[in-house]
C-alpha cells in the first residue's frame, strides 16, 4: 500500500493557510463574464505553452498563441503538441462545469492518450507503457532515474489512485494534489507525455481546493519559470527499487504549494487591473440599482423607471451591464421579469 512520506512543515502549513485565505477573497468577488472569458483563452495559452516548453517543445509564446487562434491544417510535431494539450484543457474543463468527471484510471489514460494523440503509435496511445524506462538529467544527457519496471506500473498506479480517492475527504486537497503529482513522475507509466499528463491530472484534483475559477490559473507557469528547479523538486535519483521507501515529500509539497500562491497572486492581480478599466465603471444609475435591491432585495425595469429619465432601451442596456458584470441576475419572464443581487 502506498504511504508516502511526508512532515506538515512550519513553511507548509503558512502555505496552505495562505492559499485558503487568497482562494476565499478571489471566490467572494464577481467579475464580468467578459473579463472571465478573455483570462479563461489567456490561461489556455499559458499553460498549453508552459506544459510543453518544459518538456523541450521550442515553440515560443507567440507561435503558441497564433496556432491556438488558427488552428492550422498541416502541423508539425512541435504544433500538434501545443493543440493536443488545449484540447485537453477545453476538455477537462467543460467536464469540470458539467461535472462530469470521475477522478480514476479512465481519465489519466484518456488524458494521456489527448496530448498524445498523433505523436506516437496508435497501439501506445492511452496505454501503460510495456517496456522499461530511463529518465535523463536535461542537461547533462547521462541517466540519473531508472523508474519502476514495467510490470509493476498498473499495480503501483492502482495503489496511488487508491490513496487519492481514499484521502479526498481526510487529507486538504493541496496536499493529496502534491503527493499524487511527484508519485506519478516517480511510477513514470507511460513511454511519453508522462509530465503533460500529470499536470493535467494536478489541475483537476486543485479543483477540491474550492478554486471555482481555476481554469483561469496556469499553474504550469510558476514550472516553467525555473525548469531545473522543477525537475529538482518533482524528480527524483537512483534506482526506484532503492530509494522509494525512504522518498520525503516535504520539499516538493513546500515547493508545490509556493507555485499555487506565486500563480494566484500574479491572476489576483490581473483581475483587480482588468476590473477598473472603462467598460466595467459603473455609472450613478448603475449604482442606483444596486441600492435599489440592497434595501428592497429586488428591482424590475418598472421600480427602476422611477428612478431615472433614461429610456426603456437603455434601462436594458443598464440591466444587461450589470448582468454582464456578474453583480445581478434576471429572474422570470416578460412582466413578471425581476432582477436580484447575484451571489459570488
Amino acid at each position: 500500500m502506498f504511504n508516502p512520506h511526508y512532515t506538515i512543515s512550519p513553511k507548509l502549513l503558512g502555505n496552505v493557510k495562505r492559499i485558503s485565505t487568497l482562494i476565499f477573497e478571489l471566490n467572494g468577488k464577481n467579475f464580468s463574464k467578459v473579463i472571465l472569458a478573455e483570462l479563461e483563452k489567456k490561461a489556455r495559452e499559458i499553460s498549453a505553452h508552459a506544459s510543453t516548453s518544459i518538456e523541450g517543445n521550442p515553440l515560443p509564446l507567440a507561435e503558441v498563441r497564433k496556432i491556438l487562434k488558427i488552428h492550422p491544417k498541416y502541423i508539425r510535431d512541435s504544433e500538434r503538441e501545443v493543440l493536443n494539450y488545449n484540447s485537453a484543457l477545453v476538455s477537462l474543463h467543460e467536464r469540470a462545469k458539467k461535472k462530469n468527471m470521475s477522478f480514476g484510471l479512465p481519465l489519466i489514460l484518456d488524458m494521456q492518450k489527448t496530448v498524445t494523440k498523433g505523436l506516437l503509435p496508435a497501439f501506445r496511445n492511452g496505454k501503460m507503457r510495456k517496456e522499461p524506462v530511463f529518465v535523463n538529467d536535461p542537461k547533462s544527457r547521462k541517466t540519473v532515474y531508472w523508474p519502476p519496471d514495467h510490470q509493476d506500473v498498473p499495480a503501483l498506479l492502482k495503489e496511488l489512485l487508491a490513496f487519492t480517492n481514499r484521502n479526498t475527504t481526510i487529507l486538504d486537497p493541496l496536499i493529496i494534489a502534491g503527493i499524487f503529482h511527484k508519485q506519478f513522475v516517480i511510477i513514470h507509466p507511460f513511454m511519453d507525455g508522462n509530465g503533460r499528463t500529470v499536470r493535467l491530472a494536478t489541475k483537476v484534483l486543485l479543483a477540491g481546493v474550492g478554486l471555482d475559477t481555476f481554469n483561469l490559473f496556469s499553474f504550469e507557469n510558476y514550472y516553467h519559470q525555473n525548469v531545473s528547479d522543477y525537475f529538482k523538486h518533482v524528480g527524483v535519483i537512483g534506482n526506484y527499487y532503492d530509494i522509494f521507501e525512504n522518498v520525503d515529500f516535504t520539499p516538493w509539497l513546500e515547493y508545490f504549494t509556493d507555485g499555487m500562491i506565486d500563480e494566484l497572486l500574479r491572476v489576483s492581480k490581473i483581475l483587480q487591473t482588468a476590473s477598473i478599466r472603462p467598460e466595467t465603471i459603473l455609472q450613478p444609475h448603475h449604482q442606483s440599482i444596486l441600492d435599489s435591491i440592497k434595501k428592497k432585495g429586488f428591482i424590475t425595469d418598472k421600480m427602476y423607471s422611477t428612478l431615472t429619465k433614461r429610456a426603456k432601451p437603455t434601462r436594458n442596456q443598464d440591466f444587461n451591464k450589470l448582468i454582464d458584470l456578474s453583480l445581478i441576475e434576471r429572474l422570470g419572464k416578460g412582466k413578471a421579469t425581476i432582477y436580484k443581487r447575484k451571489e459570488p
